[in-house]
């Protein structure tokens, strides 16, 4: 083949520091809009960013030479400095250390879309701990 073609598709889950309840429902979109921005920008594709008061969800597909650590770390400051920056919030935000990061195949990706873009009336249901504990389940490590 002379070009590369590929589509892998990747989820992204991350928290507010301490797991609390910072993301402001009057400012969140700008901030999901901007975190998009970021991912588009590093030449990746944003098909959505969505999440509730203490976490966040992206659907993204990603480059093969893309080192997902370097774009969530990119993105985590980026939108921190950008929250801080329009002070939406009296005291310096900060997302939490660490992140999940899940593969789909294409078949699935409207479902994983669906439910990124239902995040307010899912998480009346369950909490972000529990949903964290059954995604550790669906997609266990090795």
């Amino acid at each position: 083949m002379s070009d590369t073609y590929s589509k892998i598709y990747i989820q992204v889950v991350f928290a507010v520091k301490n797991r609390d309840k910072l993301l402001h429902i009057s400012w969140r979109q700008e901030v999901f809009k901007y975190i998009a921005g970021i991912v588009n920008a590093k030449g990746h594709k944003c098909y959505i960013v969505n999440g509730v008061e203490d976490h966040v969800h992206l659907l993204i597909s990603v480059k093969p030479s893309l080192l997902i650590s370097d774009l969530v770390r990119d993105v985590k400051n980026n939108s921190s400095n950008y929250i801080n920056e329009r002070k939406f919030l009296k005291f310096k935000f900060s997302w939490q250390a660490g992140y999940a990061v899940f593969s789909y195949s294409a078949d699935v990706i409207n479902l994983v879309y669906n439910y990124i873009q239902n995040q307010e009336a899912h998480h009346k249901k369950i909490t972000f701990q529990s949903e964290y504990e059954k995604f550790i389940e669906e997609f266990p490590f090795g």
